[in-house]
């Protein structure tokens, strides 16, 4: 085939054109294998992505009868809000609602002002052995919330912070700041030097570079940091299990783990706690999508 293209060519005294793809009604390409095959496998993925969802919505409009004569799967005979009122009562949930919305936003507003410090210093002031710091909070990122139960909570104790809100929003800040220093370092290590210069010979001190030159411009990752930040530790569970052992300081996730006994789980009301948890996320989700995809977006131009 090549060598029959080649004597074409020299026959001819023109290069061959490539080949086109075929065109359907409406100049679009026409679907190949492996397109329907990508589309499959999208297919599955979704099912697979909405299926608990399902589940949660149509067992949590469901009485227990109506749950034991349709089974998981069937849509409810009747909507039944006795699993969410129940939910709502036996938890209180607004209250929890607002101890994890005050330590997921304290949380993400601390631990990314932490990280712009610290980042600026690293990345930007060059302090002296610097890898080894950045390699120290990557070490920190790696290690297992389960090895610092034992350690933080004689420490809470020590402290007089057991049971206290403010316990789990310290330990929160500092292992979310360890990553967003490890990030944020990377970041400013490759700010261009012409405007910290420039910003310099204008008279700026380093507090008037980091504010009014550094944060502006990195504000789109920061608020993706934000975000992840406030995401990440509202599903957090172990920790709040841990050292938050009052009823009244328990957070949403604690919360929906105490309706589930050792011999004995209502499904409806346990569906409804999923969904009642799952509404103050997505609302912050769906709230905060564009600044979520402006701050990616920024990222990979950059």
């Amino acid at each position: 085939m090549a060598a029959t293209m080649a004597v074409t060519t020299a026959k001819d005294g023109r290069r061959p054109s490539p080949r086109v793809p075929r065109r359907g009604r409406g100049g679009m390409t026409r679907p190949r294998g492996i397109d329907w095959l990508m589309l499959a496998f999208v297919i599955v993925g979704a099912i697979v992505v909405i299926a608990p969802f399902y589940l949660i919505l149509v067992n949590s409009f469901k009485s227990p009868a109506d749950y034991s004569n349709g089974g998981p799967l069937a849509l409810p005979s009747q909507i039944d809000f006795t699993g969410l009122a129940a939910f709502w009562e036996r938890v209180n949930f607004p209250e929890k609602v607002w101890n994890s919305f005050f330590i997921s936003g304290m949380v993400a507003l601390l631990a990314v002002l932490i990280s712009v410090l610290n980042a600026f210093a690293i990345g930007i002031g060059r302090v002296r052995g610097r890898s080894w710091i950045v390699l120290l909070f990557l070490l920190a990122n790696l290690l297992p919330q389960e090895a610092l139960l034992y350690p933080l909570y004689y420490l809470s104790k020590a402290v007089g912070l057991y049971n206290n809100v403010w316990s789990v929003i310290i330990i929160f800040t500092v292992i979310q700041a360890a990553f967003g220093t490890y990030l944020l370092a990377s970041v400013y290590g490759t700010f261009p030097k012409e405007v910290l210069e420039a910003a310099a010979m204008d008279g700026a001190s380093r507090w008037q570079i980091l504010w009014r030159v550094v944060f502006p411009i990195s504000r789109p990752t920061l608020s993706v940091l934000v975000i992840f930040f406030f995401i990440w530790t509202w599903n957090e569970f172990l920790i709040p299990l841990t050292f938050l052992v009052s009823n009244a300081n328990q957070t949403v996730p604690v919360a929906i783990s105490v309706l589930q006994g050792d011999r004995l789980m209502d499904v409806t009301t346990t569906s409804a706690s999923a969904l009642l948890g799952l509404i103050p996320t997505l609302l912050f989700f769906l709230i905060f999508q564009r600044t979520l995809t402006r701050g990616i977006t920024a990222g990979a131009v950059k």
